[in-house]
């Protein structure tokens, strides 16, 4: 046997101790079992290379003073306490020992997957973050069907459906929620179109608002151990601020989770402008600090481009000088609104879920004397970060309804980097 596997307890943990009776005293050499104690008398020890240790490790195996047996852990302790921390290791967490030469090993830790439900998923940004941050999923929930058929070809699983008619029994245990829950109720556009229209918003919706109680329902019904959350940022200024003051009482007070937050630009990550609030949560104490990811040179709109894209993503004449007068309009108005041509070498105004209609937000400058085009789904994967953890994400559906996907989605790797945070954070918590 060239390795063995230990897993380890929670009292392995407490107790600072590797327990290596799976092993067996044939794994090691014949003379490594020493005394009770230095004073009876020492092994001929091993050297142990573990991994988070600068300097390798010589230890031997102590035995019971009086039957002689073998106490099947390693003589000085102190390191594997080192080693723990160094490598957040948590109960349920394997070492593997593996052997070099006869008196040569090497302690490998291997980390148990922290178990994840999706929902509200879209067509599956945070899956693929928590993912790639070493996180096993395990449900996934999302009503619309189009990001339904968007996900199960990215994902190879068909997420289930409305989440108000799924039962807590039937959502498996889990150690991190995750939801993205709709924003359309509490964003600055979805508010002044449905006080236009005379239609309710934000908690008052009666169908989208509500979904935050479904959350409850879940965090309350199944305590996992945290959540990330993630909506617009205009949650915390929804109704003069009393609509996140609620959501904040009830995740602290009614639920007993530590809470943190922060609005996060993902200009750092994709060239776009594009403000979200994060809420994590965790139910016993811990400290938590969101990434800040700070690169050598901001991404430029020009890199998430497609060299060769089809004159169907050209805006027409009609269209294009639509856009112009109805900004001049609305300009001499005193209005803000305004198409948005981007600079190549900058970044774009925010893709919204509404860009099918007329791509006005987000539009791409072309040759003198042409006019400016559309973004291609591809670049709308390209510009919310999809393609740099996954380079082959796959759009099954209409253009339409890609980018309306893409739109309601999250910026891949700037949740990825908050995903590694709260792992990080979630396991340093437990040592």
């Amino acid at each position: 046997m060239d390795s063995c596997v230990i897993t380890l307890t929670p009292g392995d943990i407490k107790n600072n101790k590797l327990n290596i009776r799976p092993c067996g005293l044939k794994f090691f050499p014949k003379d490594i079992l020493g005394g009770s104690s230095k004073k009876v008398g020492l092994g001929t020890p091993i050297t142990l290379r573990v991994e988070g240790l600068p300097e390798p490790i010589k230890t031997d195996i102590p035995t019971e003073k009086i039957t002689k047996r073998p106490r099947w852990m390693f003589r000085e302790r102190t390191w594997v306490s080192d080693f723990i921390r160094a490598n957040s290791l948590t109960a349920g967490d394997k070492v593997v020992i593996r052997r070099l030469s006869n008196k040569k090993y090497e302690l490998i830790p291997k980390l148990k997957k922290l178990k994840f439900i999706d929902l509200f998923a879209g067509i599956g940004g945070t899956r693929l973050a928590f993912e790639k941050a070493g996180c096993e999923c395990v449900f996934s929930s999302e009503w619309d069907k189009f990001a339904q058929q968007t996900y199960e070809a990215n994902f190879g699983e068909k997420p289930h459906g409305d989440i108000r008619e799924i039962q807590s029994s039937e959502i498996p245990d889990h150690d991190i929620l995750v939801a993205g829950f709709p924003c359309q109720p509490f964003s600055i556009s979805g508010v002044s179109k449905k006080k236009s229209l005379g239609r309710p918003h934000g908690f008052d919706d009666p169908t989208q608002g509500t979904l935050f109680f479904e959350i409850k329902r879940i965090l309350r019904d199944k305590t996992p151990s945290a959540f990330l959350l993630e909506n617009v940022k205009h949650l915390k200024r929804h109704d003069k601020g009393n609509t996140y003051r609620l959501i904040r009482d009830i995740l602290e007070k009614d639920l007993g989770y530590t809470i943190f937050d922060e609005v996060l630009d993902a200009d750092a990550y994709v060239p776009q402008h594009r403000e979200r609030i994060f809420i994590v949560g965790f139910r016993e104490p811990a400290f938590f600090a969101f990434p800040h990811f700070e690169p050598q040179g901001k991404p430029k709109f020009r890199d998430i481009l497609e060299q060769n894209v089809f004159e169907k993503y050209t805006l027409t004449d009609h269209l294009w000088n639509y856009l112009q007068d109805y900004a001049k309009k609305h300009k001499e108005k005193g209005n803000g609104f305004k198409y948005g041509l981007t600079d190549l070498s900058g970044r774009s105004r925010t893709l919204s879920a509404r860009y099918y209609k007329d791509g006005s937000e987000v539009l791409v400058p072309q040759r003198k004397g042409k006019n400016p085009r559309r973004l291609t789904p591809k670049e709308c994967a390209n510009l919310m970060g999809f393609t740099q953890l996954k380079p082959d994400f796959n759009i099954p559906v209409s253009d339409t309804q890609a980018y309306k996907q893409f739109g309601n989605s999250v910026v891949v790797p700037l949740v990825h980097d908050i995903a590694k945070a709260i792992v990080r954070t979630f396991r340093t918590s437990r040592i």
